[in-house]
Protein backbone atom coordinates (compact mmCIF):
# COMPACT_ATOMS: atom_id res chain seq x y z
CA UNK A 1 0.00 0.00 0.00
CA UNK A 2 1.56 3.52 -0.57
CA UNK A 3 1.23 6.37 1.96
CA UNK A 4 -1.54 7.57 0.34
CA UNK A 5 -3.82 4.13 0.62
CA UNK A 6 -3.45 2.89 -2.97
CA UNK A 7 -3.22 -1.14 -3.09
CA UNK A 8 -3.97 -1.03 -7.19
CA UNK A 9 -0.61 -2.41 -8.79
CA UNK A 10 -2.36 -3.22 -12.10
CA UNK A 11 -2.57 -1.39 -14.96
CA UNK A 12 -4.71 -3.68 -17.25
CA UNK A 13 -8.19 -2.20 -15.16
CA UNK A 14 -9.11 0.14 -17.84
CA UNK A 15 -9.25 2.85 -15.62
CA UNK A 16 -6.67 5.15 -16.97
CA UNK A 17 -4.24 3.82 -14.07
CA UNK A 18 -0.60 4.32 -15.01
CA UNK A 19 1.68 3.14 -11.81
CA UNK A 20 1.54 -0.64 -12.51
CA UNK A 21 4.65 -1.68 -10.88
CA UNK A 22 5.17 0.91 -8.22
CA UNK A 23 6.15 -1.25 -5.64
CA UNK A 24 9.09 -3.21 -7.26
CA UNK A 25 11.94 -0.64 -6.67
CA UNK A 26 11.05 -0.59 -2.90
CA UNK A 27 11.31 -4.12 -3.13
CA UNK A 28 14.47 -5.90 -1.07
CA UNK A 29 15.95 -8.87 1.05
CA UNK A 30 13.31 -7.83 4.21
CA UNK A 31 10.44 -7.52 2.02
CA UNK A 32 11.42 -10.69 0.18
CA UNK A 33 11.47 -12.43 3.39
CA UNK A 34 8.48 -11.33 5.12
CA UNK A 35 6.74 -12.06 2.03
CA UNK A 36 7.87 -15.68 1.68
CA UNK A 37 6.93 -16.05 5.41
CA UNK A 38 3.52 -14.73 4.84
CA UNK A 39 3.03 -16.99 1.70
CA UNK A 40 4.32 -20.11 3.74
CA UNK A 41 1.29 -19.90 5.91
CA UNK A 42 -1.47 -22.26 6.07
CA UNK A 43 -4.59 -20.61 5.16
CA UNK A 44 -7.56 -20.26 2.84
CA UNK A 45 -7.64 -17.39 0.39
CA UNK A 46 -10.70 -15.09 0.16
CA UNK A 47 -10.13 -13.47 -3.82
CA UNK A 48 -12.64 -10.88 -5.55
CA UNK A 49 -13.59 -12.45 -9.17
CA UNK A 50 -11.20 -10.36 -10.84
CA UNK A 51 -7.91 -10.75 -8.76
CA UNK A 52 -9.00 -14.44 -8.92
CA UNK A 53 -9.32 -14.23 -13.15
CA UNK A 54 -5.88 -12.60 -13.01
CA UNK A 55 -4.48 -15.02 -10.48
CA UNK A 56 -5.93 -18.19 -12.20
CA UNK A 57 -3.67 -17.97 -15.69
CA UNK A 58 -0.28 -16.98 -13.93
CA UNK A 59 -0.07 -19.01 -10.15
CA UNK A 60 -0.40 -22.73 -11.62
CA UNK A 61 2.54 -22.58 -13.81
CA UNK A 62 4.48 -19.98 -11.30
CA UNK A 63 3.93 -22.16 -7.90
CA UNK A 64 7.45 -22.31 -6.84
CA UNK A 65 7.02 -18.55 -5.99
CA UNK A 66 4.65 -19.69 -3.72
CA UNK A 67 4.40 -23.64 -3.08
CA UNK A 68 1.30 -24.29 -1.55
CA UNK A 69 -1.03 -21.46 -3.79
CA UNK A 70 -2.11 -24.59 -6.40
CA UNK A 71 -3.51 -26.99 -2.99
CA UNK A 72 -5.15 -24.06 -1.07
CA UNK A 73 -8.93 -23.96 -0.68
CA UNK A 74 -9.58 -20.53 -2.99
CA UNK A 75 -12.84 -18.49 -2.01
CA UNK A 76 -13.81 -16.40 -4.65
CA UNK A 77 -16.68 -13.64 -4.25
CA UNK A 78 -18.83 -13.82 -7.66
CA UNK A 79 -21.84 -13.81 -8.87
CA UNK A 80 -21.05 -14.80 -12.06
CA UNK A 81 -18.50 -17.79 -12.01
CA UNK A 82 -18.89 -21.05 -10.55
CA UNK A 83 -16.50 -22.97 -11.07
CA UNK A 84 -12.44 -23.20 -12.28
CA UNK A 85 -10.06 -25.76 -13.47
CA UNK A 86 -7.70 -23.94 -11.28
CA UNK A 87 -8.44 -26.35 -8.14
CA UNK A 88 -9.35 -26.02 -5.25
CA UNK A 89 -11.46 -22.96 -5.72
CA UNK A 90 -14.82 -22.43 -4.03
CA UNK A 91 -17.40 -19.75 -6.22
CA UNK A 92 -19.41 -17.68 -3.35
CA UNK A 93 -22.62 -16.43 -4.80
CA UNK A 94 -25.02 -13.87 -2.97
CA UNK A 95 -24.77 -12.91 0.67
CA UNK A 96 -21.16 -12.45 0.51
CA UNK A 97 -21.04 -11.32 4.51
CA UNK A 98 -23.11 -14.04 5.44
CA UNK A 99 -20.89 -16.63 3.54
CA UNK A 100 -18.10 -15.26 4.91
CA UNK A 101 -19.33 -15.13 8.32
CA UNK A 102 -19.97 -18.70 7.91
CA UNK A 103 -16.56 -19.67 6.82
CA UNK A 104 -15.38 -17.71 9.91
CA UNK A 105 -17.15 -20.46 12.23
CA UNK A 106 -15.75 -23.03 10.61
CA UNK A 107 -12.72 -24.58 11.69
CA UNK A 108 -10.39 -24.50 8.45
CA UNK A 109 -7.43 -22.62 8.19
CA UNK A 110 -7.23 -18.64 8.95
CA UNK A 111 -9.00 -16.61 5.76
CA UNK A 112 -6.38 -14.31 3.92
CA UNK A 113 -7.61 -11.49 1.63
CA UNK A 114 -5.03 -10.14 -0.89
CA UNK A 115 -6.06 -7.10 -3.48
CA UNK A 116 -10.08 -7.78 -4.32
CA UNK A 117 -10.00 -3.46 -3.17
CA UNK A 118 -13.97 -3.70 -3.83
CA UNK A 119 -14.67 -7.08 -1.61
CA UNK A 120 -12.56 -5.60 1.30
CA UNK A 121 -14.97 -2.75 1.49
CA UNK A 122 -17.73 -5.23 1.94
CA UNK A 123 -15.52 -7.30 4.35
CA UNK A 124 -14.83 -3.28 6.64
CA UNK A 125 -18.13 -2.59 6.57
CA UNK A 126 -19.12 -5.51 8.04
CA UNK A 127 -16.41 -5.34 10.47
CA UNK A 128 -14.99 -8.67 9.11
CA UNK A 129 -11.71 -7.98 9.10
CA UNK A 130 -9.89 -9.11 12.29
CA UNK A 131 -6.24 -8.12 11.14
CA UNK A 132 -4.31 -6.35 8.57
CA UNK A 133 -0.26 -7.27 6.98
CA UNK A 134 0.38 -4.61 5.62
CA UNK A 135 3.78 -3.06 3.30
CA UNK A 136 3.60 0.62 3.35
CA UNK A 137 5.58 2.22 -0.02
CA UNK A 138 7.08 5.38 1.04
CA UNK A 139 5.31 6.72 -2.85
CA UNK A 140 2.12 8.40 -3.07
CA UNK A 141 0.22 8.14 -6.50
CA UNK A 142 -2.98 10.29 -5.72
CA UNK A 143 -5.09 7.48 -7.88
CA UNK A 144 -6.22 3.90 -8.13
CA UNK A 145 -8.05 1.64 -5.80
CA UNK A 146 -7.37 2.08 -1.68
CA UNK A 147 -7.34 0.21 0.57
CA UNK A 148 -9.97 2.30 2.94
CA UNK A 149 -12.34 3.68 1.01
CA UNK A 150 -16.13 3.91 1.21
CA UNK A 151 -16.63 0.47 3.45
CA UNK A 152 -14.54 1.53 6.11
CA UNK A 153 -15.88 1.81 9.67
CA UNK A 154 -14.46 3.35 12.88
CA UNK A 155 -12.68 0.84 14.47
CA UNK A 156 -9.17 0.68 16.48
CA UNK A 157 -5.94 -1.63 15.83
CA UNK A 158 -3.12 -2.47 17.75
CA UNK A 159 0.10 -3.37 16.14
CA UNK A 160 1.70 -6.51 17.02
CA UNK A 161 4.60 -6.83 14.70
CA UNK A 162 6.52 -4.40 12.55
CA UNK A 163 9.85 -3.90 10.84
CA UNK A 164 11.32 -1.05 8.49
CA UNK A 165 12.95 -2.55 5.44
CA UNK A 166 16.32 -0.82 4.14
CA UNK A 167 14.48 1.08 1.35
CA UNK A 168 11.72 2.58 3.64
CA UNK A 169 8.91 -0.32 3.26
CA UNK A 170 7.17 -0.26 6.90
CA UNK A 171 5.97 -3.74 6.70
CA UNK A 172 3.68 -3.88 9.90
CA UNK A 173 0.44 -6.12 11.15
CA UNK A 174 -2.00 -4.39 12.99
CA UNK A 175 -4.92 -7.07 15.04
CA UNK A 176 -8.52 -5.38 15.96
CA UNK A 177 -9.04 -3.62 18.98
CA UNK A 178 -12.15 -3.08 19.92
CA UNK A 179 -13.98 0.22 19.24
CA UNK A 180 -12.38 3.56 18.52
CA UNK A 181 -10.90 5.22 21.92
CA UNK A 182 -11.36 9.41 22.55
CA UNK A 183 -9.92 11.79 24.78
CA UNK A 184 -9.31 15.34 25.44
CA UNK A 185 -5.44 16.35 25.48
CA UNK A 186 -4.11 16.41 29.39
CA UNK A 187 -2.05 20.07 29.67
CA UNK A 188 -0.89 20.49 32.72
CA UNK A 189 -1.48 24.90 33.72
CA UNK A 190 1.98 26.17 34.78
CA UNK A 191 1.37 27.76 38.59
Amino acid sequence: MTLDGVIQNEENDGDGFKWGGWFFPFADEVTGAVVQERLGREVDLLLGRRTFESWEGYWPTHSNFWPNINTITKYVASNTRTSSDWKPSVFLSGDLVEKVRELKQTDGPDLHAFGSANMLQTLFKADLVDSLELMIIPVTLGQGKRLFQDGTIPAAFKVTSSQIAPKGIICVTYERDGEVKTASPQIEEDE
